[in-house]
Order: C-alpha cells, then structure tokens, then sequence
C-alpha cells in the first residue's frame, strides 16, 4: 500500500511549518550569549526598540517568572546565562532582516563567571554551581512522570555474592561522550497566536502536540489556555518531543505585540541551542562465569545533561531498564549521577538513554569476555531477556516478561552473517591484506517502552461507509498516520482510501502521548483498533434491529453489515440513517511486560597507514510479530547507520571547544555526515512470531534500530587493530593513535 501523504511529499504541497501562512506574521528571533556562563549585569534595547519595525523586544525583567525543566528551576529568560547560546532576549519585527538587526543594536553588559563543561570538572569540590539553589551540580534524580518510585538506579540481590559466584571478574572505565546530534532535516520552530485574556494557539514543529500542551501548560505556571496543532514534522528521531523553548519564545512575543509570531531555529541555531544526545560515561564492576552468565553488575552511570535537564531523569530510568533486558543477571548495585555542564542541553533521541548506557557499558563487559576467552555472540544471546524472566521498568515496578525468545532470530543474523567463520578471537582481525585489516563486533538493544504511556483515540464511522479516526498524531516521517488507517481499515472491512484522519489539534482529538520508544505500532495502534472495534459493535447493534439478528452474528464489508453464513441478508451502513454517526472510543494503558530486540553484526575495515575506517557489512536481526508496514520496516532498519546511530560511532562528534564552550563544528560542512554514496551494504533478518500484543499481534521497533550498532562497531574497530578503544567516534587520529601505542607496546 503506498503512503497516503508520499506524493504531496514528493511534490511539495505538504505543509510544514514554514508554509503556513498567517496575517500579520512578525519574525521571531532570539538573542544568544556568547559567554558559557554569566550574570547579565544590564541590558540596553532602547535602540532596538527605536527600529521601525520592532514590535517587540523581551527580556527577562519583562516576564513572569515562567520556568521549565526536571526540576523545574529553568527559566524562559533569565539573568544569568549558562551555556554559549542561552536566550538573553527576544525580538519580533516585521521582517527577518529587521529582526536581525535589531538583535545587534541590544547592548548588553555581562559578569563572566567560571564555567564547567566536563563530568569530571564538574564534580569536583570547589567546582562553580551552575545552579546555585541546587547546592551541588548533580541534578535530582527522578522524575515525578514516572512516579515516586521511578528508577533511578538499580540495587537487586546481593553483589558481593555475585562477585563471589563468578569465574572471572573485570572492571574498567567507558564512555559514549561525543554526544551526536541526530540533526532532523527541519529545524524546530513554532508558530503562535494570542488571544487575549489567557489563550494561546501553538503551531509547531513537535512530534508530540499533546505533551506540548501539557508541558507548556506547567510552564507558564498553570494560567494559559494552550492550544497545540501539528502536521507534517521533517523529522524528528526523537529530539522534538520536546520543543517547549522555541515555543515559549512564539508565545511571550506573541503576547507581547498582539500578533502571530513565527520563531524558527537557523540550522546553527539547531545545532548549538537545540538538544543534544547525553553524554554517557560508566565505571563498572562484572562478574562472569565461564559459560557466559553475568553474575552481577557493580557500578556508577554519570550523565552529562549540559546545562539543564528536561527529559535526562527520564533516560536514565529507561536506560537502566534496557539495561537489565541485555543482562538477566541477580545481583545489581548500579547508582545513576545527573550531572549539569555549561553546554547545551542534552534531551530525547532516539535511544533514549538505553542506547547512551549500552554503548557505554559493552567495552567494559568485552573486557570480562576476554579474559575469560567468550564468543561474544554467546553471551549477548545467553543473557537477553527470556519467557520467565523479569525486571524493573523506569517507574520502579517489577514485572514478569511475557513476549517471546528472540534466539531464533539472533541465530538466523548470525548465519546470515557468517559470525562463525569470521569471528577470530578477541582482538583478532578477521582478514588482513596489506595494510588493510577488517573486524567484526556484535551488538544488541531491546526497549518495553513499546508499551509506554496512555493512548487514545476515536473513529467516527458516517452513513457513507466511511470512518475518520481523531488521533492526536502528527507525521514525523515513519509513515504511522498511513498505517492506522490499515488497523481500521482492517477492522471495519473498508478500504483504507475510505478512511481520513483529523489533523493533530489539541482541542479535537484526545489525548495522545506521542510516537516515541516504538509504542505507535503496540500502544497508539492498540488504542485505534479499539476505537474501531467499538465503532464496529456500535454499528451491529444498530443494524442488529434491522436485520433482526443478535449483534454477535453479525459482520461487515465495504460498506455493507451482513448476517454470518447469510450475506444476502444484509444491510448498508447508510440503514443507520443521515442523521446518525457512531463514534467509537479507544483507550490503551501502559504494559510493560513485552520488549522488541534487535541484534547487530558490523564487519569493518581499517587502513593502518591513514586511520579511515570503512563499514563493510551490516546484518540486523529482529523478530517484529505481523508486519504492519513492510518498506517502512525495511527503511527503519536500512537507515540504522544515520541520525546519531552507527555513525555515532565512527564519524559523527559534537566538538565542543572546552575552554570557550563553543561548539567547533556548528556547520553541515564540519559536522560529518554520511553521504548517499558511502551508504554502507545492510541486511535484515526479520521474523514474524506472534506477539500477545493487539489483534495483528504486532509491535514497534523503530526507536531502536540504531542502538546495538555503535559497540558493535567499537568491538569491531579493537578487533581490527587488535587494541582495545574506549572512546566514540572511532575517527582517524583515534586510530592512528592507538596503533601507534601497539608499536610501542
């Protein structure tokens, strides 16, 4: 079936954000700091103000004290700034160009103040508060999302009898710290309109308009009606599930000239101000028996959340989770640090801490393979979650696994990739020829956040044999809106070109959490097939009257309600009459005790002489249940090397400079990307057990596809050279460097 928006998209008369039009719309912009962190001691705008054409100019004295973030301590606009990009001021003009000029006219004195912008600096004792209210610069843990017990780290059984049990115990430092940025096509911005006394209308670019409302609603301290309406997203891979800065910004200005306001992020802007992935370091201690069981797992998981925190709290306690999915083990005693840094802020992308804490994490658990001579494909399979297993989930409760082995498939990637034969030993290259040496590396993820958060929706059926499902879904490029248009379709016996969709708008359509951690296809799906089911036995009951049967023998196609085993007797959907719509309703709670699983093998080649590393071969390996959306299964799986995945681990780096605090590489030509020539051979394995899940006994896996790929790359890289690397991107000088310490010895 071929996506319903595909040729609006490919001929451009899909709306984004930057389409819409409005009367009066006045160009929104922000002015930056350049320093990572300061007191603003005053603020001169009278000569911004005096340009014609300003309407607006907006500093923090001119503001409620409006704050966000986990804890809630950020403010829209504050006095003091705490990164090289925080917001000073906000200007809206009639045009792009006045705005900008009237962002260089605002004089501004600073107090400069030291600043921290590492983990270790960070937590030293006499280290600079970036928040002085905290009294320290670990944040709190927790979020009050998850609940009182939400997880922030793990204390399970008994660790030293875990130590004590195992046949080999390791210890080392590793960390995934380059914090990439997975960089949607579209920048984030938002469009919105006053109305006066209390009321504002949000247009953005969010993937999740619902949980702008809710979040917007909490930061402009409960007093504002919000409105949010999304369409089409260019792309999100998780970082727009938060947009609620560049949204405040529309907002306040909006409010302050009476007019629309669009304030859309530059390129720059995205990749300085807008959020990156956490920075993600672990010291940890592993115990392992010599035919592949962990024992217990020891240690501490420091997370880099640049200067504020909003959904930090929220990754660890998911990252902590996926990790006792990857390690089935007794015995735990993992604590989670949330560290604050004078850099941007780190938020949502795809991975969602688990992909941060695993990549993180793998290094250090090659080292105990190692030493007690293990295939690591053995252990990863050994140790994933199994029927009869159980763990904690990220709001602290226990619970009993109920999905299915993933071990077929992760046999089925490993034949498909010749695992057997191309695994040497532990830093051992597979092939060598010249100064060419290839290595492979294994890698795995799994996320029971395909059951996340509450869902729901209704489907309207009319006389004409059409249904319309009102979902506060945007699309964010996966296809999703096209595949829950096949649920009710499916459902309802109807074509999917006779099912429509209401736009995503907040005071429509009900509540919807947001298409994040694979749940669109278990939890949002689930909630629009029993829409459409209940719409379905609304029908029957009418009809029933007609046709003078029980609803129970009762069934529908195209249009047409028919007796079982009679379908001449039988009835149009229009016998409900013109006066007449049934509307059914669909509600899903969160379940948590299913996960998806994905197994990646990564071949690589280096070159000895120049450091260039090249991926030769990449199999993934999953079990998916019913395929709802085959290409849209195949592109997800295919582009797992982008978008802050594999790469991530090769190439892409977010350089900050650490004594200024600026970023280096702000840029499309210095941060590197993969291009389409370079697109690296990917082969999928893809099984289709049944899950218990919905009627189609499906579930989601997109949000993972890129999370085994980057340890398994660094595995691979240390194989290659035949010297262990601890540190993301494997980039030339990296490597180059780490053969040049083999030479030494």
């Amino acid at each position: 079936m071929r996506r319903r928006d595909g040729e609006e998209i490919v001929t451009g008369s899909a709306q984004f954000l930057d389409d819409l039009k409005f009367r009066n719309l006045l160009s929104g912009r922000v002015l930056r700091s350049p320093h990572a962190h300061a007191r603003i001691q005053s603020i001169d705008k009278s000569k911004a103000e005096a340009l014609p054409g300003v309407r607006a100019v907006v500093t923090w004295e001119d503001i409620p004290d409006w704050r966000g973030g986990t804890p809630r301590n950020v403010r829209v606009l504050d006095k003091k700034v705490r990164y090289v990009g925080d917001a000073v001021a906000l200007v809206a003009a009639e045009s792009d160009k006045i705005a900008e000029e009237a962002l260089r006219r605002i004089e501004v004195e600073y107090e400069v103040l030291p600043a921290v912008f590492d983990i270790d600096a960070a937590l030293k004792a006499d280290a600079p508060l970036i928040y002085e209210e905290l009294q320290s610069n670990i944040l709190p843990g927790g979020t009050p999302i998850y609940g009182p017990k939400c997880l922030k780290g793990i204390v399970h059984g008994d660790i030293e009898k875990a130590f004590a049990e195992a046949d080999v115990i390791c210890e080392g430092t590793a960390g995934f710290e380059n914090i990439p940025n997975a960089l949607p096509p579209e920048p984030p911005g938002a469009i919105a309109v006053w109305e006066p006394p209390d009321k504002a209308t949000v247009y953005g670019t969010s993937q999740a308009p619902y949980m702008d409302k809710v979040s917007l609603y909490h930061v402009f301290n409960r007093e504002l009606d919000i409105r949010c309406i999304g369409d089409h997203v260019g792309g999100s891979f998780g970082t727009k599930i938060m947009c609620w800065q560049v949204q405040s910004y529309a907002i306040i200005l909006a409010r302050a000239t009476g007019c629309p306001v669009k304030v859309m992020f530059s390129k720059e802007e995205q990749m300085t101000s807008f959020t990156l992935r956490v920075g993600s370091r672990i010291q940890a201690k592993i115990g392992l028996k010599k035919d592949g069981t962990i024992t217990g797992i020891q240690g501490t998981w420091f997370v880099d959340s640049g200067y504020y925190s909003f959904t930090t709290q929220c990754q660890v306690a998911v990252g902590l989770a996926e990790f006792m999915l990857f390690a089935q083990c007794p015995h735990w005693d993992i604590k989670a640090d949330v560290v604050a840094t004078n850099r941007n802020a780190s938020g949502a992308t795809r991975g969602f801490g688990g992909q941060e804490l695993n990549s993180s994490f793998m290094p250090v658990l090659s080292l105990g393979m190692e030493k007690a001579g293990l295939d690591p494909f053995e252990v990863i399979k050994k140790n994933f979650v199994k029927p009869g297993g159980a763990y904690f989930w990220r709001n602290g409760e226990w619970y009993d696994y109920r999905g299915i082995d993933f071990s077929n498939a992760m046999d089925r990637g490993a034949e498909r990739f010749g695992w057997k034969d191309k695994w040497k030993g532990w830093l051992q290259p597979t092939a060598v020829s010249g100064r060419l040496r290839r290595g492979v590396g294994v890698g795995i993820h799994g996320n029971a956040d395909i059951g996340e958060d509450t869902a729901e929706a209704y489907v309207q059926l009319d006389f004409q044999g059409r249904a319309t499902i009102f979902l506060c879904a945007v699309e964010h490029g996966t296809g999703q809106k096209t595949n829950y248009t096949r649920l009710t379709a499916e459902v309802l016996g109807i074509p999917p070109e006779r099912v429509a969709m209401t736009p995503a708008d907040t005071l429509v359509t009900p509540f919807e959490f947001g298409p994040v951690g694979s749940r669109g296809t278990y939890a949002i799906g689930s909630a629009v097939i029993r829409a459409a089911e209940d719409a379905r036995k609304q029908l029957f009951e009418i009809a029933a009257a007609k046709l003078g049967v029980p609803p129970e023998n009762l069934d529908t196609a195209d249009g047409v309600v028919f007796v079982k085993n009679r379908p001449d007797n039988k009835v149009r959907w229009s016998a409900m009459g013109i006066d007449r719509t049934i509307l059914g309703y669909g509600r899903f709670e969160q379940d948590f005790t299913m996960c998806n699983c994905l197994m990646s093998f990564v071949e690589i080649e280096v070159d000895t002489e120049t450091g260039k590393s090249r991926i030769v071969k990449i199999v993934n390996a999953t079990d998916i249940g019913q395929i709802i959306d085959p290409p849209g299964l195949e592109n997800q799986l295919n582009a797992c090397w982008g978008s802050a995945g594999i790469d991530g681990a090769l190439m892409e780096e977010t350089i900050l400079d650490r004594k200024t605090g600026n970023i280096l590489n702000a840029n499309l030509m210095d941060y590197f990307w993969r291009p389409f020539s370079e697109i690296p051979d990917v082969e999928n394995v893809i099984l289709e057990t049944p899950f218990p899940s919905t009627r189609f006994h499906a579930i989601g896996i997109a949000e993972i596809t890129n999370a085994p790929g980057p340890s398994a790359v660094l595995m691979a890289a240390s194989n290659a050279i035949g010297r262990w690397l601890y540190q993301y991107p494997v980039t030339p000088d990296r490597l180059l460097k780490a053969l040049e310490e083999e030479k030494r010895g």
